[in-house]
């Protein structure tokens, strides 16, 4: 079982900027990707941006440019830089960990989610 905690969401205002982290209670660096995903009112939950067991990254065309997914060793943390927010980035954000176990089990955990404002 793993668990995830995200921090960071907030309000903040069009252009401005923001980070979300994602702690895991099991090593980050055991588990096969790590994603951030957000949901809007009334639409569903969209993958934003993924970071690989290898370090590789890949976001959505829409954040290209303005995110960035990393990791933080000394935190055990995922965390998502958002420059240049725009009001349609306004969605609660998850975090996902995704994880095959020795037996080659999937496992897929989510965190509860932070809500994320952006004021024209």
């Amino acid at each position: 079982q793993v668990q995830l905690v995200e921090s960071g969401g907030g309000l903040v205002q069009a252009g401005g900027s923001l980070r979300l982290s994602c702690a895991a209670s099991a090593s980050i660096f055991s588990i096969n990707a790590m994603n951030w995903y957000r949901q809007a009112p009334g639409k569903q939950r969209e993958l934003v941006a993924t970071i690989a067991l290898d370090g590789t990254t890949n976001y959505v065309d829409f954040v290209k440019g303005r995110f960035t997914i990393s990791r933080e060793k000394a935190e055990n943390a995922v965390n998502l830089q958002m420059n240049s927010l725009k009001p349609e980035d306004t969605a609660v954000y998850y975090c996902n960990a995704r994880l095959w176990d020795t037996r080659r089990l999937f496992h897929e955990y989510w965190g509860q989610g932070t809500q994320v404002t952006v004021s024209a």
